[in-house]
């Protein structure tokens, strides 16, 4: 974002996190005021509420987890609000998790397992798993924005969508562990998907808690500028245990019969 087009304070906006909040992801925010605010920046977070109408004029949007019927109803509202619509089109930056990222995309399935129109601002479909994907989810970057991160991708998954990209987004990263957006047709599946600055995941944790440089990108689109390095022992230490659990759960020896 321009110095002529940025607001004096970041406005990062929680959408109806009461709906889309689950596992976490409402933690998002508070790590993104953090990291800015650790840098020197002003931010306004904002939580809105559920049916709240969406400022188009903010620089980031997040979006959470949340159960079906939530779901739609959300996609529902920000459908009929265009709030978030215009804000994309206006050059914000959006971080959805889960529920979040599939509404992001063109379809995903309601409890009914009906498809519900999403927003289409990310170029994925999402349809039923056939099993619910449950448990630690590992990635590693490859492209998009996984191209600008360097580290492993990790968090905790619970869905029971299948997610698969069009040609317009690319993937976060690629599955070592866990299921993801569960595509893969004979090779390692993907997990997430970049579409411009539209980032998609089905990381919680919450993600950005447990990927700090994945917020520390996702905040340098929204400022125009690379920030300098700020690390947390304690996030560092988070990241190597379920590194070490996760990938030690993999390769390790099968238990004796």
């Amino acid at each position: 974002m321009t110095d002529a087009t940025r607001l004096s304070a970041l406005r990062i906006v929680s959408i109806y996190p009461t709906l889309l909040g689950t596992y976490g992801d409402g933690g998002n925010l508070r790590v993104l005021t953090m990291r800015a605010r650790a840098r020197g920046f002003d931010v306004e977070p904002i939580e809105l509420d559920a049916g709240a109408p969406v400022p188009s004029g903010a620089d980031l949007y997040l979006l959470g987890g949340g159960e079906d019927d939530a779901q739609v109803a959300a996609a529902r509202a920000l459908r009929a609000d265009g709030g978030l619509t215009r804000g994309v089109a206006a050059g914000a930056v959006v971080f959805g998790v889960c529920a979040g990222y599939q509404l992001l995309g063109s379809e995903f399935p309601g409890s009914d397992g009906a498809l519900e129109p999403g927003l289409g601002l990310l170029d994925v479909t999402t349809a039923r798993l056939p099993k619910r994907a449950v448990g630690e989810l590992l990635a590693l970057p490859i492209s998009g924005a996984g191209a600008l991160l360097t580290d492993p991708l990790t968090g905790y998954e619970n869905h029971a969508g299948g997610t698969r990209l069009g040609p317009a987004a690319k993937p976060l990263g690629l599955v070592e562990a866990g299921v993801g957006n569960g595509t893969g047709a004979g090779g390692p599946a993907s997990e997430g998907a970049v579409q411009g600055r539209i980032v998609g995941s089905y990381l919680h944790g919450p993600g950005l808690a447990r990927n700090p440089e994945l917020a520390d990108l996702l905040l340098s689109w929204v400022v125009g500028e690379a920030l300098a390095p700020w690390a947390q022992a304690d996030i560092e230490a988070l990241r190597a245990e379920r590194l070490a659990a996760v990938r030690g759960r993999r390769t390790g020896p099968e238990p004796a019969p």
